[in-house]
């Protein structure tokens, strides 16, 4: 895995780093008992080592395992080959030449008026995996991510403002910087607008609210509320150090009413730019896409080999995944997403629908309760919505709901048009602690009577 960062203040380089990090692992099941070793020494010595330190830890644990690990069959798949979509490698791209381009944006932010400060970051990796086990698959894969970010800031007389791009990041290379993709001139010309009405713009009224809620901002609703709702290992409790567990149950699959009949949420490691998309996992399971979520029914688990087994599937879905050769593979996320409307409705005819409400662009903070359950979200943008016009930005607004209420007050979805591929290269998991890249897709919403909260005087200021 390479990965590098490169930061931005004012125009200026503040931070680059270029890291790579190379090594081999061995997992073993002796007697339904894992063992696991690595190693980041690359030779055919270190490997029979591992192996062997491998079967000495499935040895030594067998006494104190109660349960007997089986995994869910899956064909070979012999010599297989996978590459993600991109052009251009980033690390390919000099340093220098990556730096005056990220430079360029922030002079021509700053020199707007209302920008005090502009801090730009930028993430890349690149990820090789060899992978080959005794059944007989074989499989090299390399996919590669980026993801840009431009954060502008205003010093305003009660206080610093800041107003974040929304470029999602992606399965994608350097092109994405120079126009495939996203369209950074609008993003970048716009900025510094959006900035200035927040400065001015009036706190929110708290109460509850018709919300149109842009994909933009729903993606990490979803990511939190049904993304890791919906890992099988949090449901059975396996997974619990971490973020906690879930409310949702193996017992109510097919029956669980987990919102309202417009919600159709699948998962999808196979989808085009997606930051969990690759063409097999590391247990050698080709990759696919399912329903987790059919007509507001909780139809579907992520799951790995191990899990599939347990509870009764018939195969992995395709979940197991390790952030270095260093780390066990354990169940991940795939790329989770709410279904656009079959028809062409667009976020204007949404808008157009609503009274009384507010419409919310961009994700900021979130919190959620440890069984996935009860959540706040903020935004980078909330606009009041008045008579089907939007009537200007409030700020200080953060919504809060319970997941099966939440989704029960969708009651309008946006057309294929209004569909954005969000996410996150940060998604953490396992202890110790893993980072994954991960995407969610959803068109622009509409929920009934969500309750809005006012953070300043929430907070007592």
């Amino acid at each position: 895995m390479r990965t590098g960062t490169m930061q931005l203040r004012d125009a200026r380089l503040s931070s680059s780093s270029d890291v790579a990090a190379a090594g081999l692992a061995v997992r073993v099941l002796l007697d339904g008992v894992w063992g696991f070793a690595a190693t980041d020494e690359l030779t055919p010595a270190a490997a029979v080592a591992t192996a062997e330190r491998a079967l000495e830890v499935a040895r030594i644990s067998r006494p104190l395992v109660a349960e007997r690990v089986e995994l869910a069959p899956e064909p070979v798949h012999a010599d297989a080959r996978w590459v993600s979509s991109y052009r251009q490698d980033p690390f390919a791209v000099p340093v220098a030449e990556r730096a005056r381009h990220l430079a360029g944006w922030a002079g021509t932010l700053l020199a707007t008026d209302g920008v005090d400060h502009c801090d730009i970051r930028l993430n890349l990796a690149k990820e090789q995996k060899f992978y080959a086990d005794l059944a007989g698959t074989v499989t090299r894969q390399q996919r590669v991510l980026i993801e840009p970010e431009i954060t502008v800031v205003a010093i305003a007389p009660d206080g610093p403002e800041s107003m974040r791009s929304l470029a999602p990041p992606t399965a994608r290379g350097w092109e994405y910087l120079t126009g495939e993709g996203w369209d950074w001139d609008a993003e970048i010309a716009g900025l510094p607008e959006h900035l200035a009405e927040r400065v001015k713009a009036p706190g929110v009224e708290a109460g509850d609210y018709d919300l149109v809620i842009d994909p933009s901002n729903l993606w990490l609703t979803i990511h939190e509320s049904v993304g890791h709702a919906t890992e099988l290992d949090r449901s059975l409790g396996y997974e619990a150090a971490y973020a906690g567990t879930s409310f949702a149950r193996l017992e109510g699959l097919g029956t669980f009413g987990y919102g309202s009949d417009l919600m159709n949420v699948t998962a999808d490691r196979t989808v085009e730019h997606g930051g969990a998309t690759i063409g097999f996992d590391d247990e050698g399971v080709a990759t696919r896409s399912w329903d987790l979520v059919r007509d507001g029914v909780l139809t579907g688990f992520q799951l790995d080999r191990a899990m599939a087994a347990r509870c009764g599937f018939e195969a992995s879905n395709g979940c197991a995944y390790a952030d270095s050769a260093l780390n066990v593979p354990v169940q991940r996320m795939a790329n989770v997403s709410l279904q656009a409307a079959a028809d062409s409705t667009t976020t204007q005819d949404l808008i157009g629908g609503v009274q009384d409400g507010l419409y919310v662009v961009g994700d900021k903070s979130w919190s959620i309760d440890m069984q996935r359950y009860n959540f706040q979200f903020t935004a980078q943008r909330f606009y009041r919505i008045r008579n089907g016009e939007l009537a200007g930005q409030v700020k200080d607004a953060a919504y809060q709901g319970s997941t099966p209420s939440f989704w029960g007050s969708l009651k309008g979805l946006g057309g294929s048009g209004t569909y954005y591929l969000g996410g996150a290269s940060n998604c953490g998991k396992a202890q110790p602690g893993q980072a994954a890249w991960v995407s969610h897709g959803a068109p622009a919403t509409l929920f009934e009577q969500v309750k809005v909260l006012n953070t300043r005087s929430e907070g007592g200021r």
